[in-house]
């Protein structure tokens, strides 16, 4: 007899399991080829709208419920772009970053929520250098390269180890 669902989510075996934190971020880009930052109300660095993929969520659900919610509207959701692996850091587990292309963004419809984002801008290589974080400007970067080639990127720590 086969063990219910409930059973084996409570087993000790799959308890043990290791767990991987998940997040889907957006790279959205104007006609000049910028890309559009968002600045967070509670880190001193700039993101791309995207968050935390929750228990059960798929990536794509997630990236797209983040950007309605840091948006103020639906973001049509493009191809996968980067599979980011990150070590512990500030939290002692790794994790799986992903970024995936939007579809056209129409900037005069973007109502940030006050609580959680300060300010959106569209920025070039230069300005995104200066006002992300540096694991996150080399994840940006190679979503650029992925969107040029075609490909998608490969990374482990914002590191380039593969385009597929």
């Amino acid at each position: 007899m086969d063990a219910s669902h409930e059973e084996i989510a409570r087993s000790a075996e799959f308890l043990s399991m290791p767990r991987k934190r998940m997040g889907a971020g957006l790279v959205a880009l104007d006609d000049q080829m910028r890309v559009l930052l968002v600045e967070p109300t509670y880190k001193t660095h700039w993101e791309v709208p995207g968050g935390l993929v929750e228990l059960g969520e798929p990536p794509r659900v997630a990236v797209a419920r983040e950007c309605r919610e840091e948006l103020g509207f639906d973001v049509t959701i493009g191809r996968l772009l980067v599979m980011d692996w990150v070590p512990p850091r500030r939290l002692p587990d790794d994790g799986l970053m992903l970024l995936y292309a939007a579809g056209s963004i129409d900037s005069s419809r973007i109502v940030l929520p006050p609580e959680e984002l300060k300010s959106w801008l569209w920025c070039d290589r230069e300005m995104m250098q200066d006002r992300l974080s540096d694991f996150m400007f080399r994840r940006l970067d190679a979503a650029l390269t992925a969107i040029s080639t075609g490909t998608v990127a490969e990374l482990e720590n914002g590191y380039l180890t593969d385009l597929l």
